[in-house]
């Protein structure tokens, strides 16, 4: 019989206040910090910024380029391009009535001074005018004022547009404006109603879902300062995987905790005795799968991009929390209500059936498997494993190169609209200028290499020269975000290199290109030392050689089947234009870190079985004591996780789809019959070099 069970008792029962006050005080803390975090769910956009070139690398061209720029124009400006299209041609009296309208934009606050008027199309057919947006004023805002003062002061037969960088910067506003409300209660709804199902019960999900939205506030309000402290950068992207991840990871940790208390009060009647033992029993697999997970998002402290390393300490400070909250509060909180909280299902007092069971339910799903897997080991994880190879196979087919910064809003977007509109009447690149800053004896070289740029236009110097240095300014014929662009921004690099021209070249189309190639050397360097780091807490964690590299390479497995069956949804059911060189790295992080924790949840109890029965009997009985628990972990992360793609920003659908599917492939293949059919194969080896490998089975 394994220790949890044990009904024996040892040590003199504590006093009873101390049974009374602690567990108080516990929820009495938590209590305190959600109510101090709770408001700051509202703040959350006065300390994040979604602007790309801040989380770029301080040596990367466009970042430099951006530093510099302030300084000679003496603004940090955001600049928007209003476009008026007509249609037809715009009259004498039309265009009048426009510039009227157009005059009320500009005494809107929060629009620079420096606007300049409106500028007819060849075509006369459309105007189109250059309005910077001062940074210090929210963005969203002064965007939203400006498409309303448009609709309600032009006249009939002309559509208005807003949209060039700040409209593009309003448009994901809009889009993560949704993170605070609707994310949060889908995702609590989910989790709810997953809770309902599996435990029948209304008070145990209420205390489950109450300790990941408090691990949640009291995380947030932690990284909410760090942000304030300029320690930690925010974006609404890191925000919105920060709720999910708490949520999803502090109610798996909850599962396990909430699995071993109704295990232990089969067998002691006292909840101070059962909540020991639960503790015990769980401290280790919790506290395990959080390092690993916090270990493998820390290892985003390796990346380039700001976005990438910034991520890793947001969300290993929630995981800290969910740690806490599912070892402190929820203990707290059951051991406060005992067996009520199962209410209406109650576990019994039984000790003589647990002993007659021997911890090994005879009936149900899980034991029907682990007689499967019993009788059948070789077949069952060969045959799985071709499976997930099928997957495999197509991940070639992912296109993670890059997107257009007009496709990373889902579904409407009125500055997508708009920069259609512009590249209809005026050069595709209008009011987002190709930057670049030379010495200023280089410049009339810098200006004959622009000329040689068929995609390029319009090279201007600014008259102002700063530590010897001058800026000159192109526009691009081509939309700033379109293959063109960059076709354009790399061929100019490349010549103004062959030069010998020592020049920065900046602007939103140099933005997208550093972004993309640093996220893509994020990628290639994050991944391999995840892999290290995890395989190394695995092998600390399990004393074995083995079982380690066998749970690891299982788990890539698994990610490399969602990664191909993600590419061919993305490319074929939802017709998606590509993807974020980021996408494969956070998919991969969050599945091999959190895809991990089922096979922590399964190898540690399987190791505590087979000390007492043999690696081969320890499998099965482990399997079939962690089926019911990890499944519903498994159903509750990828619920919370598809709830991103409430959120209509491309990346996090993305995400949502591959850790989701990912998550649910982990849980019912790779857990329940790869993972245990094979150590059931290879038996009592898969300890070595530990002497549980040396045990008779």
């Amino acid at each position: 019989m394994t220790s949890s069970l044990s009904t024996k008792k040892t040590g003199k029962k504590p006093p009873t206040w101390l049974r009374i006050f602690l567990p108080m005080l516990l929820i009495l803390l938590w209590f305190a910090g959600a109510g101090i975090g709770g408001p700051y769910f509202g703040k959350v956009s006065e300390v994040s910024s979604n602007d790309q070139t801040l989380y770029l690398p301080e040596s990367a061209d466009a970042s430099r380029v951006q530093q510099l720029i302030g300084e000679f124009n003496d603004s940090d400006a955001v600049p928007a391009v209003v476009v008026l299209v007509g249609d037809d041609q715009l009259s004498g009296e039309k265009i009048k009535q426009l510039n009227d309208a157009f005059t009320q934009v500009l005494g809107i606050n929060g629009v620079s001074e420096q606007a300049s008027p409106l500028i007819p199309s060849e075509d006369g057919r459309a105007l189109e005018a250059f309005v910077p947006i001062d940074s210090s004023a929210d963005i969203s805002d002064v965007v939203d004022e400006i498409n309303a003062m448009l609709s309600e002061s032009v006249p009939d037969g002309v559509q208005s547009y807003v949209t060039g960088p700040a409209g593009f910067a309003a448009d994901l506003g809009e889009a993560f404006s949704g993170i605070d409300g609707l994310l949060l209660m889908v995702a609590l709804a989910a989790v709810f109603v997953i809770l309902i199902v599996v435990y029948r019960s209304f008070l145990l999900p209420i205390a489950v879902l109450s300790t990941s939205l408090f691990a949640l506030t009291v995380a947030l309000l932690t990284v909410w300062w760090l942000a304030k402290w300029d320690i930690l950068l925010l974006s609404g992207q890191t925000q919105g995987i920060l709720f999910i991840l708490v949520i999803g990871a502090a109610t798996d940790y909850s599962l396990l905790y909430v699995a071993r208390y109704r295990e232990e009060l089969r067998v002691h009647r006292d909840k101070w005795v059962a909540t020991l033992n639960a503790l015990k029993a769980s401290v280790e697999p919790i506290v395990a799968s959080g390092s690993t997970v916090i270990a493998g998002l820390l290892c985003l402290l390796f990346s380039d991009l700001k976005s990438n390393s910034t991520l890793g300490p947001v969300a290993a400070i929630g995981i800290v929390f969910a740690m806490l909250a599912a070892l402190t509060l929820l203990p707290a909180i059951l051991f406060a209500f005992g067996r009520v909280a199962f209410w209406p299902k109650r576990p019994k007092y039984e000790p003589e059936v647990v002993a007659q069971e021997d911890g090994m339910p005879s009936s149900g799903v899980w034991a029907k498997v682990g007689a499967l897997v019993q009788k059948y080991p070789r077949r069952i994880w060969v045959g799985t494993l071709i499976v997930l190879m099928l997957g495999v196979v197509a991940v070639p087919q992912l296109k993670a190169d890059g997107v257009a910064q007009s496709e990373l809003v889902l579904g409407t977007s009125a500055a997508r609209d708009g920069q259609d509109a512009l590249g209809e009447h005026f050069p595709g690149g209008s009011g987002s200028p190709v930057y670049v800053v030379a010495d200023q004896g280089d410049v009339s070289q810098v200006m004959e290499v622009l000329e040689g740029n068929e995609f390029l236009e319009g090279g201007e110097a600014s008259t102002s020269v700063v530590d010897g240095q001058v800026l000159v300014q192109a526009t691009l014929t081509v939309a700033q975000d379109s293959e063109a662009a960059q076709e354009a921004v790399r061929g100019l690099r490349a010549d103004l290199a062959e030069q010998a021209i020592d020049a920065q070249v900046g602007g939103v189309t140099a933005t997208a290109i550093d972004t993309n190639d640093a996220s893509t050397h994020d990628r290639n360097l994050i991944i391999p030392v995840v892999l290290i780091v995890i395989l190394l807490i695995l092998m600390a964690l399990l004393r074995s050689i083995v079982a380690p590299v066998l749970l690891i390479l299982s788990t890539v497995v698994s990610f490399g089947t969602a990664m191909g069956v993600s590419a061919l949804v993305f490319n074929h059911l939802f017709d998606f234009p590509g993807a974020d060189p980021a996408v494969p790295l956070f998919g991969f992080v969050f599945l091999v870190a959190l895809g991990i924790d089922y096979n922590i949840f399964l190898a540690t109890r399987i190791r505590e079985e087979s000390k007492a029965y043999g690696t081969r009997e320890g499998i099965i009985r482990g399997l079939v004591a962690t089926g019911g628990v990890i499944t519903s972990a498994g159903l509750v992360l990828a619920a919370t996780f598809a709830a991103l793609s409430v959120i209509p920003i491309l990346f996090l659908a993305q995400l949502a789809f591959i850790v989701a599917f990912g998550v649910l492939l982990d849980t019912f293949l790779v857990r329940a019959f790869l993972v245990p059919a094979l150590f059931y194969d290879i038996g009592k080896k898969i300890w070595w070099p530990s002497k549980l490998g040396s045990q008779d089975n």
